[in-house]
C-alpha cells in the first residue's frame, strides 16, 4: 500500500518501522488486536493510513508512556516516541477498555 501511495522508499522505511513498533505493543500490553490499513487521500496527497486497535487495560499515563526512554517493560523506551517521530500523523486513544492508535504517512 505503500507502495501504491507512491511513498519513497525512506518513506515505507519510516511507515513499516512505526507500524512495527506499534504492532509489537498491541501484541505485549494490548494482548493482540486489529490493524486496519488503507491508501487515503487528502487535498492533493496520498498516503497510508493504520490503525493498531486493542482492547488491553489501556496506557495509564500517555505523556509519561511517550517520553523518550520510558518503559513499562524491558525494551528501550523508544515505541511509542519513535513511532510517533517516524510518521506525519498520530493519534493515540487510550482507556481502560483499549487503545487505539491511527498513524498516517504521506506522500512528499
Amino acid at each position: 500500500m505503500a507502495q501504491q501511495a507512491g511513498l519513497s522508499l525512506v518513506h515505507q522505511t519510516k511507515l513499516v518501522t512505526a507500524a512495527s513498533e506499534l504492532g509489537r505493543n498491541m501484541l505485549l500490553y494490548g494482548h493482540g488486536g486489529v490493524i486496519r490499513v488503507r491508501v487515503t487521500a487528502k487535498d492533493s496527497r496520498t498516503g497510508v493510513w493504520v490503525e493498531f486497535r486493542d482492547e488491553g487495560p489501556g496506557i495509564e499515563n500517555v505523556e509519561l508512556a511517550l517520553t523518550d526512554g520510558w518503559t513499562s517493560g524491558g525494551g528501550m523506551g523508544l515505541g511509542l516516541s519513535g513511532a510517533r517521530r517516524l510518521v506525519d500523523e498520530f493519534d493515540l486513544e487510550t482507556g481502560p477498555r483499549g487503545t487505539t492508535v491511527s498513524v498516517v504517512k504521506w506522500n512528499r
